[in-house]
Parts: C-alpha cells; structure tokens; sequence
C-alpha cells in the first residue's frame, strides 16, 4: 500500500475512545485548567462544590474541610448523602456512577437542583481520576456506606459498614503525585476560596482545619466562615482598607425573569474600579453578559440622575462610562439555570437574556437607592465628575508619553540596553534596581535576547496616586516605552494595549534585603494595576539572586537559602576540619559581570519565579491593605505571615 493510501485510511478503526476516566489522565489541564498549584486547589472546590449545591438546594448547611498530615484533603458535609441505589441503566450503584462516569450527576435532571455551579457533570470524577487513592462514606436512609478508588477505579462494590442517624457524604482523596507537579496544599489559598463561598452563599457554615499545623494552644490551625449579610459582607471586607464615601454599603437581592441577581456596591476615594462577578459562585474573571449588564444599568440610571440633578452643568467635557465606575468596588452574583461559558474554563458568560435582566434590576435599585438618599446621590455624582476630571488630565498626560520625541526617533528611553533579536518570543528584559547592579547587569548578559533597563530609586506607589501622575512619573513613562504597551485598544480607550509588547519576559531584579522587597512590592503593583494583562498572560517574572557563596580552594558554590547553605559546608568539608569561606550577598552590585551570568541571568542555570494572580478578589483586597495608607491592617497582616517568612537580619 502507498504512503498516500495509507494517509487517506481515515476509518473506525483510527477512533479512538478513551475509556472512561482515561481522557481526564491524559489531558488534565483541559478538566481542572492546569497541572500547577492552581489545578491542584481546583480539586477541592470540586468537591465543595457539589456540597454548596447541595446546600442551594436547601437540603445542607455545614460543609468542614480538612487537610490532612499527608496532604490528602477530607470535605465532609450534612447533605443528603449521595444516593447509593442500583442505576436501572449502568446497573451498578448510582454513588459509585457518579464516582467513575463522566458526565454523570444530579444537575442534569432539572427537578432536583435548581441552580448549581456544576454543569458539567465532570466535577468529582475528575478528582477521583486523578487521585491515587479516594474513599466516599455516604450516610442515608439510617446506613452507612463506603466504597473505594485507586487512580479512579473501584477496588469493590458499594458495601455497607454500619447504621447511622444522619445524613450526609465525607470525600477523602489524595491527588497523584505522578499527575501534578507539586502535592502541598496551600492552606490561604483554600482559605481565601471558602471565604468567598460563604459571602457568596449567605447562612452557610464553612471551615477549613490543617491537620499538618497546630496553633499555640495546641490545636489544629483552623478558620470558620459563616456570613448573614452575604455580598454586602463580601464588599465591605474587600474594602475594608480604602475610605468609602458612603455612609452604607449599596445592596439588592432580587429575581428578574427568573435569574436570582445579588449586587453590592460601595463608592471610595481610590482611584481604581474593582468589579467582580459570579455566576453559580463561580468567578468569571472575564466577565460576560451579566458583567455587560450591570455596566450598562449602572451607567444608564447614574447618567439620567445626574443630568437631571444639573451637577454636570459645568462640566465641559463628555462624561464616559469608566468615570461612572472609579473608586467602585462591586460583587455581582447571578444564579443561572443553564449557563452558557465561553471557553472551557468557565470564566465568561454567554446567555443573552441575563444582560437584559441584571441591567434592569441594577436600574431599579439604584433609581430606588438615588431617590431616597439624595445626600449621598450628590457624593456619588462628585465623584463622578472628579473622575472625568482627572481622566480628561491623564489623556493629555498620555498623549505626551505616547507622543514620539524628536531627539529619541525611536522613543526607546536612554537608559534602555536593547537586544539584537527582535523576536518578542525569544526576548527578555530585566528591570534592574539601581545604576550600578544595572551595570554589572548590562556587561554579564546576553545582548542577543536579554535587555538590561536599570531603575534609579523607589518608583512610584501608583496604589496611593491620582492617573494623571502616574504618566507623569519619569520612570513609569519609561518602562511604558521599553515595553512597547500603551493604553486604549479599538474596543477600550482604557484597556492595556499589548499587540507591540517587545518582551515575552519581563524579570523584576532586585536586591535580596528589605529595599529591595520594598522595590519588587512597588513594581508588582505597578503591574497588577496598570499592566495586569501582562501578569494573566504569564509574562511577568521575579529573579531569584544567590544569598550565598561558598569557597574552599578553587571550589565555589552559590547558595540560595539557609539550609542549602549548611548542607553544602558539610559537603565541602567532606569530614575534615578545613575552612570554608561564606560570602554573604547584600546586594546584587556584589556580584561580578560572571557571577550574575551564571546564577540569575543564565537560562540553563537560573531560578525565575512566575507571578500569577490566583483570586483576583483577594490580591486586590491585599495590593489596597499593603499599598494604602492604613497601617493597622497592615500589621495585623504582616504579624499574620510573619511566621512563614525567614528573616535574615
């Protein structure tokens, strides 16, 4: 048979079906988004999930998490118990077809779940597939059941082990280490998702124990979230940090053709919008139709109200839909019976009725809220208005940093050493605190693909300032132009944008001491306020330069954490009582042009750490606390952490 032939032989035979959990083992990152920590954390909202829409239906109101000493995770909750009678059609029992199946589950079957965030029928198959071991415990009908899993397969049937007098399903799974890239849990980052569950969800128990940490009484560290205000909870803790210009948060519970829409709202002196969005409490951080929706209701009722209060008489200028949202910080929650995601990830809404129904009932309360508090209508408007002021002033600050020079031609800042690939692929830049580590920096690389941009002193703290200062600001105006980023896109005159971003890589450096933490912290929100697209795309990265060498003869070694250091004396003393040389880096200018080649700058041997946002509600709640001007919570805070940071006096 020819080459051709046997190209076009496209039969049955080529098809091939994954058997059962198979396809979720190879392809992982298409179920839970990735293989990271991320993915890993996804596993458990998994199975809370299922509890909270257990709980929606009325029929659960306390959901425990456990993480336990070998890292596996236990969710317990006082549900109905999933059910364990024979499937007529799988001919097995119905727990252990939702356990193995995809697609299999209770949300499908309009009667029994109104709403719910699993649609997908794939949620604790998925966990049990990629787990190397799972064991359910089911209470119902006054029994207890159990059955177990190794990589997702049954080691028996569904078996009875005992009576019980309540109801409810326990999930214990390990996730396999073969899968993931890393297997330790992240207490705060589950933390951080259960709160927002229990805001999102009003009158909820929820909690989380660390089984692998006790507190200084000797119990297992362990934080409880319950809240009765829902939403209007969620805004007030988000903002909790900035200063509202509101006597009270702005709230509405209500349904609208039949889509339960829950908004927050709340007005402060920052400069910055913070909307958030939930659908199902799921977080569509792309927005989507409700998100469209709220927009336009807000815009719509604030414009006619001021227009007709004759506030905007003496503005000379068009007042645009951003100036209505500075200084926002809202939640909109919306329950969708059959919701439609763009994409996988399920972080974009598509149903075309939920605009139309969120933009009226956001209408209705505000008209309502405006109407009945016209001193705090009046606030809001002056806001407003303040904001199109300062908008109108960054425009023209704008325009001048995006306005070529003459001299430069190129509009590349000065202090920029470019590389000779024009590749953005293939191109990195550092940013580089101080001239003179930009230096060594600037002779230690590699010119082909590496760019040096070396930053003199503190940048700016853009949490803290009005725009129009921020483009102002000499050394922001210059990494604006390094970058090759500039602000407004066809769709959005305030959106990043990215399409001549010269750069795939962009590495913050800095000294390993306090200034220069201080110097990363400033650049980061830098960064998640004005370059966040950089950040979600995975551009962003911090270097990580040795703390230590080590020196005995002609043997030198780099050491980047106490412990390494010690481990490595022993291991250079080899048993003999000889002297090993430690240098202690403070600082990157330290280091020689071969010395920074070798530890930070060298692809084949270098540690870059990738800044990403897991839950942009939280890094937005703690960008405001470590940025603003309150210190209180801040030290609350840092006193909170302390313990997991290793300082180095």
């Amino acid at each position: 048979m020819s080459e051709e032939n046997k190209n076009q032989e496209y039969s049955a035979g080529n098809i091939q079906v994954l058997e059962g959990l198979e396809a979720v083992r190879k392809r992982p990152a298409m179920y839970i988004g990735d293989i990271g920590v991320k993915g890993l954390h996804h596993l458990v909202y998994e199975v809370v999930d299922n509890s909270i829409d257990e709980a929606l239906a009325g029929h659960c109101s306390n959901i425990d998490c456990f993480i336990n000493e070998n890292n596996s995770i236990t969710v317990t909750d006082n549900g109905r118990g999933i059910p364990t009678g024979m499937h007529e059609k799988e001919g097995r029992s119905a727990l252990e077809v939702v356990m193995t199946v995809l697609h299999a589950g209770g949300k499908f079957d309009k009667g029994s779940y109104k709403v719910s965030g699993g649609l997908h029928g794939v949620g604790v198959s998925c966990v049990n597939a990629l787990s190397s071991d799972l064991r359910v415990e089911v209470h119902r009908d006054g029994k207890v059941f159990e059955q177990e899993y190794k990589i997702g397969a049954p080691q028996y049937d569904v078996r009875e082990i005992g009576t019980t007098d309540k109801t409810g399903t326990f999930v214990t799974f390990l996730p396999d280490a073969s899968i993931f890239e890393d297997t330790v849990y992240h207490f705060d980052i589950i933390v951080a998702r259960l709160r927002e569950l229990a805001f999102l969800n009003k009158g909820i128990h929820l909690s989380i124990t660390d089984k692998r940490r006790k507190d200084d009484d000797g119990e297992f560290v362990k934080e409880e979230f319950y809240s009765e205000g829902g939403l209007k909870e969620f805004v007030s803790f988000l903002d909790e940090t900035r200063d509202s210009i509101l006597d009270d948060v702005i709230y509405f519970d209500g349904e609208k053709d039949g889509v339960p829409v829950e908004v927050a709202m709340v007005y402060n002196t920052s400069y910055t919008e913070n909307v958030f969005s939930y659908v199902n409490n799921i977080n569509t951080h792309e927005g989507g139709t409700h998100l469209s929706g709220f927009k336009r209701g807000l815009t719509r009722t604030l414009k006619k109200y001021a227009d007709g209060s004759g506030l905007l008489k003496k503005v000379k200028f068009e007042i645009s839909g951003d100036d209505f949202r500075e200084g926002l910080t809202a939640i909109i929650s919306v329950k969708v019976m059959e919701p439609q995601f763009e994409g996988q990830t399920k972080t974009k809404l598509g149903n075309k009725e939920v605009t139309t129904a969120v933009s009226q009932s956001v209408s209705d309360m505000l008209t309502f809220y405006l109407e009945e508090n016209p001193e705090q209508a009046k606030r809001i408007v002056q806001k407003v208005i303040l904001a199109a002021t300062a908008r109108n002033a960054a425009t023209k600050a704008r325009e001048m940093v995006q306005r070529k020079s003459v001299l430069t031609g190129s509009g590349l800042p000065g202090k920029l050493s470019d590389c000779s690939e024009k590749d953005p692929a293939k191109c990195e830049i550092f940013l580089v605190e101080g001239d003179s580590a930009g230096g060594t920096a600037k002779q230690g690389r590699d010119r082909h693909f590496q760019a040096i941009m070396p930053l003199r002193g503190k940048i700016l703290n853009v949490e803290k300032a009005m725009q129009h200062k921020v483009f102002e600001n000499e050394e922001i105006k210059n990494m604006f132009k390094a970058l090759g980023v500039s602000i407004g896109t066809i769709d959005d005159e305030r959106e990043l944008n990215i399409e001549k971003l010269r750069y795939h890589k962009v590495v913050i450096m800095t000294d390993a001491d306090i200034d220069g933490s201080h110097i990363a912290t400033l650049l980061l929100t830098f960064f998640f306020r004005f370059l966040k697209p950089l950040i979600e795309q995975g551009f962003v990265y911090i270097a990580t330069p040795p703390l230590y060498l080590l020196k005995r003869g002609k043997d030198h070694r780099y050491c980047w954490e106490e412990s390494q250091r010690d481990a490595m004396i022993m291991e250079m003393k080899g048993g003999k009582d000889v002297n090993v040389i430690i240098q202690r880096y403070k600082g990157l200018g330290e280091m020689n042009a071969s010395q920074l080649w070798d530890t930070t700058l060298n692809p084949e041997y270098r540690t870059l750490k990738q800044v990403t946002i897991d839950n942009a509600a939280e890094a937005d709640r703690v960008f405001s606390m470590l940025m603003g001007d309150e210190v209180p919570p801040r030290r609350a805070f840092i006193e909170a952490n302390a313990k997991y940071a290793n300082i180095d006096a």
